[in-house]
């Protein structure tokens, strides 16, 4: 059974339907968004900890040589 609402209801519902998916698309860029994020912190970590173990590495050998 279609129930026939007013025409003051059927407005509000759309606007609310739109305002709804207006929201969820900005939930999914702000997902998107800290995703890229999350990843770019990582890989600069990895390669934060890659560099400092090859500037350890560099030390030693040139301590290793003085001596």
């Amino acid at each position: 059974m279609t129930e026939q609402h007013s025409k003051a209801r059927q407005v509000a519902e759309k606007a609310f339907d739109k305002t709804q998916a207006s929201s969820a698309a900005g939930d999914r860029a702000r997902d998107e968004v800290d995703a890229v994020t999350k990843a770019r912190q990582e890989k600069t970590s990895r390669l934060r900890e890659a560099r400092l173990a090859m500037e350890a590495q560099n030390a030693a050998d040139v301590s290793v040589r003085k001596t």
